[in-house]
């Protein structure tokens, strides 16, 4: 890995909600880069901590949460000492600075994220303004020019449209275009596909990819669609009820997957090589009750290489495949199965 084109680390990160029925460990225990023209995409079911983390690292945590452990290192162009971003306070200046000018995000759901009574010029403009202290008519012209850069037709007029005017799917490009207004380096986008049709989606994706190859900003993929994974990542990190259980580049997650709980994932996909008959993969059971986790590893009581008395009992450390590549899971751990040692490097 080039040292120099890490735009973010982020090291132990651990996000907890404190509620009167207990503490709530949304994210316990996250690690991965984020490398400039690089793609990485966080993937695993519905609340095992995906969005915690991406709103983590720009400090958009709510109470009665907030990041309680771990750093978020953002490190500056060319070189230098870097930002944790664990250390700011979430209502300061230099916070704020970096939100949009250095970190931009799209939301899932553009309608709750853009203004109802604003043109999308308007929150535009505004956003150019605050980050780039352009004057009115600078801050239109770089309003239309971002609108037209992501594909939406007649950029002139439609700087003047309200957010209801627009599809779901411009109105998604819309977000992406206020983003990216700011040329920030790094792109958050936490399932910004999820609620358009298989076009729309396919049309944002490429949208994403080829602003991402002009400008070699970094991209964090928030998506429980592996199909998605597959088309545009290039490092995957898997989650599980707050941790990261793998880690690694996209053709060896897909092709020689470690941990039980990604090859159960991959197992769900439907195949084109599949018989008309042939069953789905499946995960039984649910993602725990984030009040009762249960002991030991985490996905234990849903999986099918269960080890009774271990795997229920000792949490799973990560187990090193080379560089960049990791899995928590006690069927790698040497002191618990022998014949590990000789899978394991």
């Amino acid at each position: 890995m080039n040292h120099d084109d890490i735009i973010l680390e982020v090291q132990g990160l651990k996000t907890h909600y404190f509620l009167d029925e207990g503490v709530v460990r949304s994210v316990d225990g996250v690690d991965f880069t984020v490398q400039r023209g690089r793609t990485v995409c966080v993937v695993g079911e519905s609340g095992c901590g995906k969005s915690v983390s991406a709103r983590s690292i720009l400090q958009l945590i709510d109470p009665p949460g907030r990041v309680v452990e771990g750093s978020m290192l953002l490190y500056p162009t060319g070189g230098g000492i870097p930002v944790d971003i664990a250390k700011l306070n979430p209502k300061g200046r230099e916070i704020r600075r970096i939100r949009g000018s250095e970190i931009a995000m799209v939301f899932q759901e553009p309608m709750t994220s853009l203004s109802p009574v604003h043109t999308i010029g308007q929150q535009i403009m505004e956003y150019v303004q605050e980050h780039q202290g352009l004057d009115k008519q600078a801050a239109r012209r770089r309003a239309i020019e971002v609108i037209g850069q992501v594909g939406i037709p007649d950029p002139e007029r439609r700087v003047d449209s309200y957010p209801f005017q627009l599809s779901g799917g411009m109105r998604q490009r819309a977000m992406i275009a206020m983003a990216l207004s700011c040329e920030p380096r790094l792109l958050i986008a936490d399932e910004p596909t999820t609620a358009l049709d298989v076009t729309t989606q396919a049309q944002i994706l490429r949208l994403i990819k080829s602003l991402q190859d002009q400008n070699g900003m970094g991209l964090l993929f928030i998506t429980h669609d592996l199909g998605v994974v597959a088309e545009i990542a290039d490092d995957v990190v898997v989650m599980y009820l707050g941790t990261v259980v793998e880690r690694g580049p996209v053709d060896e997650i897909f092709h020689n997957p470690k941990h039980p709980y990604t090859k159960a994932l991959l197992r769900s996909i439907p195949r084109v090589d599949m018989e008309p008959r042939d069953r789905l993969g499946y995960i039984r059971g649910i993602v725990p009750n984030p009040f009762h986790r249960p002991g030991g590893c985490p996905f234990h009581p849903r999986c099918d290489s269960f080890m009774p008395g271990v795997c229920d009992v000792k949490v799973p450390e990560a187990i090193s495949f080379g560089a960049g590549r990791d899995a928590r899971c006690l069927l790698y751990d040497p002191d618990v199965v022998p014949e590990a040692a000789e899978v394991v490097p």
